[in-house]
């Protein structure tokens, strides 16, 4: 704290106007900094959930992606192929697809972390 008035007032009036006004781009980097510090705690989770011998803990990852998968393949490829087989046959059957609307943002999401991880291989990064 200053001894002298003017530069106590100056020192009070910079106090009252950065309460008034805070700074937004010192607000912004703590908020970001805050972010930061989750994603990178979710990172470490997961090395220790991939680095894990349980198929329970490390596996659940590649199982989605299966299931996303298979979805699709039954979708787009054997769904089709069971229809006209059944209809071929004489025994139309009345199938239906996999719900995609839930599964493809999952798919879609998995495929985007996993196209990251290999630009980051590519890259020479991880």
């Amino acid at each position: 704290m200053a001894l002298d008035p003017i530069t106590a007032g100056i020192d009070l009036a910079t106090a009252a106007i950065q309460r008034i006004w805070p700074d937004k781009s010192k607000q912004e980097a703590e908020a970001l900094a805050a972010q930061l510090t989750i994603v990178q705690g979710q990172i470490d989770v997961n090395k220790v959930e991939a680095a894990s011998s349980s198929p329970f803990t490390s596996g659940w990852r590649p199982f989605i992606g299966w299931v996303c998968g298979l979805g699709c393949a039954w979708n787009w490829i054997g769904l089709p192929v069971a229809l006209f087989a059944t209809r071929l046959a004489g025994h139309p059957v009345d199938m239906s697809g996999a719900n995609v609307t839930e599964m493809m943002p999952l798919l879609f999401g998995m495929l985007g972390l996993g196209s990251l991880r290999t630009f980051e291989k590519v890259k020479g990064v991880a």
